[in-house]
């Protein structure tokens, strides 16, 4: 039943068709380059079980509120000591798998809202793309005390919708979407992860009802994982076979408790939730970039 409503999707608006299958392409491209010499590198079997763990739990806290997949397993990169661009384009490229199977996920229990991905689809891709070439080139480190101040906003408003969460308080026509998934396409290829905690909060805090703000978002960062790491492919050589495939397979082993989960919860305490993990994590970044 859900995938013929989304075949009929598909055919009654061809920039969905167009966006799928320009998508596949590149993923296959993308695919095509890197897996062949991470096959040929030695495989690093108690590296790939810990890095399985980290891609389960990352997942799970990910699929259920909508972010800290990318924050979390790149943390647990940099404190081993690796370089930024090489911790994000190992992040992302597994994370084009992950969102896949949580995207997929939301999509099949009815938390995605179709109007709500095309208005920050094009923005979250460009701005991903635009981000991944920056940190090719430039110091991401920088700009990580600007974001952290900005999560720690949105986590207090979100926070504040508890006490007055309605149902129905969104704009119809919000113009500032576009902008928003900009950013947070910037800001989550600069940091190996952002998305969520700059997109789906902001969703949160403008009212939208969780499940659809949360299952959107995720649906949408398909595109913006693979827009990253296909861009990352030209300016990162070392990818690791270990944690990539690791962080992989445990994220797509998580992601249908994870959307089951978010679509079970009750919205206050999904709120409260999100709310306190984005307020720890802006802190934490903020403390980690002095």
């Amino acid at each position: 039943m859900n995938m013929e409503r989304l075949i009929i999707k598909i055919k009654e608006e061809p920039y969905w068709m167009a966006f799928f299958v320009f998508s596949a392409v590149v993923l296959a491209l993308v695919i095509f380059k890197t897996f062949p010499p991470m096959l040929d590198s030695a495989m690093d079997y108690e590296m790939f079980f810990w890095f399985l763990l980290v891609g389960f739990v990352a997942q799970t806290i990910d699929g259920a509120l909508g972010m800290a997949y990318g924050v979390s397993s790149n943390s647990i990169l940099l404190g081993i000591g690796i370089p930024p661009a090489t911790a994000s384009a190992w992040v992302h490229f597994a994370q084009v798998f992950t969102s896949l199977a949580s995207g997929f996920s939301h999509w099949k229990l009815g938390n995605v809202k179709w109007h709500l991905a095309k208005k920050i689809l094009i923005p979250g891709v460009c701005g991903a793309i635009i981000g991944a070439i920056f940190l090719s080139n430039v110091d991401g480190d920088a700009i990580k005390p600007f974001i952290a101040v900005y999560l720690f906003v949105m986590g207090c408003i979100i926070l504040s919708k508890v006490i007055k969460y309605k149902k129905k308080t969104v704009k119809k026509q919000d113009k500032s979407l576009p902008y928003l998934a900009s950013v947070g396409g910037f800001a989550d290829a600069i940091g190996g992860g952002g998305w969520g905690p700059i997109v789906n909060s902001t969703l949160l805090g403008k009212g939208h009802i969780p499940r659809y703000a949360i299952g959107t978002g995720n649906f949408v960062e398909i595109f913006v994982s693979l827009a990253s790491a296909s861009t990352f492919v030209f300016f990162v050589k070392d990818l690791s076979l270990a944690p990539v495939l690791g962080l992989i397979l445990g994220g797509v082993i998580a992601a249908p408790f994870a959307a089951y989960i978010c679509k079970k919860l009750n919205p206050k305490i999904l709120l409260v939730m999100v709310g306190v993990l984005i307020i720890f994590l802006s802190i934490r970044t903020f403390y980690l970039s002095l």
